[in-house]
């Protein structure tokens, strides 16, 4: 941005009117957080996840993402009521408290089975 229109920029968000528009946007019309849309049914409806380690084919918001669009929950820590664990390489103390729960542990490759609905 160059000076001019930084000027410029600077001017539009000075003015009140402009300011009570830019509020206005942000309350009623603009929506600036993506939300993942859970399916009700899907392959995984019902189940909870847990991430841990380092995924080679996925993201961590990547699996993510695909978990919650085929009606899976993705949860920051191990409990009773995590479904499976995900461990990549170098899991952390998240594959430990799994194990002591007898939470199933399954593998990335495991996890795309799951979310096309193979396994």
């Amino acid at each position: 941005m160059g000076p001019k229109v930084a000027e410029s920029s600077f001017q539009f968000f000075r003015e009140p009117r402009n300011q009570e528009l830019i509020v206005w946007l942000l309350c009623v019309v603009l929506q600036f957080e993506y939300r993942v849309k859970r399916k009700v049914g899907g392959p995984l409806a019902g189940m909870t996840f847990v991430l841990t380690g380092t995924l080679s084919a996925l993201s961590r918001e990547g699996a993510r993402q695909k978990i919650e669009s085929a009606g899976g929950k993705v949860a920051s820590a191990v409990s009773k009521k995590t479904t499976f664990v995900v461990a990549g390489d170098d899991p952390g103390s998240k594959l430990d408290k799994a194990q002591e729960l007898g939470i199933a542990v399954i593998d990335e490759n495991k996890l795309i089975e799951l979310l096309e609905g193979k396994a």
